[in-house]
Formats: C-alpha cells, sequence, structure tokens
C-alpha cells in the first residue's frame, strides 16, 4: 500500500469536523507512541520479547494519528517522507556514523557542553 492511498483510507475513520480535532489527534499520536515506547522499555529493561503483532498494531496507530495530523496541515504522507529522507540526506550525506552525528554538516556548532 502506498502511504497517500493510506492516508485517504485512515481519513474515512477519523472525524475532520470536531473541535479540537488537532489536540485529539497529537495528544493520541504521543499515547500511541508512548505505547511503542513501552514495549522497547520492557524488551530492554524486563527482559520481555517485543510481540510482532502488538508492535505492528502501536505502531499502525502512530501511523493513524500521523495521517491525520498530515490531512489536517494540508500534507500527504509521501511529501512528508520524502522531505525526511532529503533531510536525513542532508545530514549524513555518507550515511549515518557516531562521527557524522558528532560533527553534523547540517548544524552550526556554538559551543558545547
Amino acid at each position: 500500500m502506498k502511504l497517500n492511498e493510506y492516508q485517504e483510507l485512515a481519513k474515512r475513520t477519523a472525524n475532520h469536523n470536531q473541535d479540537f480535532a488537532l489536540a485529539n489527534w497529537g495528544l493520541g499520536l504521543t499515547g500511541e507512541a508512548g505505547e511503542v515506547g513501552d514495549l522497547i522499555k520492557k524488551a530492554v529493561f524486563h527482559d520481555h520479547v517485543i510481540d510482532q503483532v502488538e508492535i505492528k498494531k502501536e505502531l499502525g496507530d502512530v501511523l493513524w494519528y500521523l495521517a491525520q495530523i498530515a490531512t489536517s496541515a494540508g500534507l500527504s504522507l509521501e511529501e512528508v517522507a520524502t522531505e525526511n529522507i532529503e533531510k536525513l540526506k542532508r545530514r549524513y550525506p555518507d550515511g549515518f556514523s557516531t562521527e557524522a552525528s558528532i560533527n553534523r554538516v547540517d548544524v552550526k556548532k556554538a559551543g558545547g557542553y
């Protein structure tokens, strides 16, 4: 499935006419991202195995809320994804490395800590 196709299908199950819709979706996104984080925390610190069905469900919920926010902003998910990849190419022109992360070409450092 293409991202924009998903976005259109997901829009069918959202109430875009409600007051405070953007707040609903923003808070929903953070809540669902928190559920993903909790699965990771339990795997790292409690020796749980991440259940693929469960993480797929939670990541899907994250994607749904993201799609609603993008729609509200007049953006397509494909636009968002494309711009993100372009930003990452500028940030890490030769791919990620610790060295490239420390000395990012897209950030001017004004002293450090």
